[in-house]
């Protein structure tokens, strides 16, 4: 609320339906890429991919239409399978190997961008409106199916940490691995299981973002997982693990998503913007660590 009063008294045009309108129907992509970051740092870990596997879906997806004439369902299904491999690639090595997750993903990264270059050409891929209804406002109402589908993700996520075994089992993890293994219960499969929704979460994300520029591009996604990232911790997930919600998430991609409205409607630079938004990451981790000292 107090970032909405500053951006409103500096702009006299940020508050009002329109603004609204734009900031809603842009978030779907972000909120769902955030869902599944989410499950990821409950889990303990993180996925610094998820930018570069949503440009390779979205990649996918487009040649598949453009270049093969696969129908839209049928790329669409292949693009959230890409996904889906992608976020299994990095937990059966990250969890099987026993090898920090952030090195797997930053090497994930590479590839899925690499390979969205390579099966582009390096070319920005124009699909046409063909899929444009996915993420404009439907007739009489102000938000867009993306936003709704968005909306839906975000409370099966929060379902499946409450009331779940596999959400259950991800918290555990995440307080103290040590522990569940003593249980009994092996943690390699349900580790897997969430990087493979996460990846397979990117790969939605990536209908949705086509469908809002009309276009794949394979520099898609350069920085989401640094919005991601911010969006989690800032609505409240813990970057040791253990500690998250999905509705605060959702929460955290509205405060990004306002911060950087604002600051494009005040002419704000693009290299400001991103010192802002790192410094905003700064300050939520910061203020992570300090509960976490004071509850200790």
């Amino acid at each position: 609320m107090v970032m909405i009063a500053i951006f409103s008294i500096l702009s006299r045009n940020f508050v009002g339906w329109a603004t609204l309108t734009t900031i809603i129907n842009a978030i779907p992509d972000l909120t769902i890429v955030s869902v599944g970051m989410t499950l990821i740092l409950i889990l303990g870990g993180i996925d610094l991919s998820v930018g570069s596997v949503l440009a390779l879906a979205g990649s996918v997806f487009a040649v598949l239409m453009l270049d093969y004439h696969w129908p839209i369902w049928a790329s669409t299904m292949a693009a959230v399978f890409t996904g889906t491999i992608c976020g299994l690639i990095n937990g059966t090595i990250s969890v099987g190997f026993r090898i920090p997750s952030f090195i797997v993903t930053l090497g994930m990264l590479e590839m899925a961008r690499g390979a969205a270059y390579q099966i582009t050409n390096s070319e920005t891929k124009y699909i046409g409106t063909s899929i444009e209804w996915i993420s404009q406002p439907i007739s009489g109402w102000m938000v867009s199916p993306a936003f709704l589908g968005a909306l839906f993700l975000v409370l099966g996520g929060e379902a499946l940490l409450r009331y779940t075994v596999l959400g259950r089992i991800a918290v555990a993890i995440g307080t103290n691995v040590e522990t569940v293994k003593m249980s009994g219960i092996r943690v390699f499969p349900y580790s897997l299981s969430l990087f493979g929704i996460c990846g397979g979460l990117c790969g939605i994300a990536a209908i949705i973002q086509t469908s809002r520029l009309s276009t794949a591009d394979p520099n898609a996604g350069t920085g989401l997982e640094l919005s991601a990232i911010a969006a989690c911790v800032i609505g409240g997930t813990s970057l040791r693990g253990g500690k998250g919600s999905v509705i605060g998430t959702f929460l955290g991609v509205l405060i990004v998503s306002v911060l950087q409205s604002g600051l494009a409607q005040l002419g704000v630079p693009d290299a400001a913007k991103r010192m802002i938004t790192g410094c905003v990451i700064i300050v939520a981790v910061v203020a992570d660590s300090i509960r976490s000292w004071r509850r200790g």
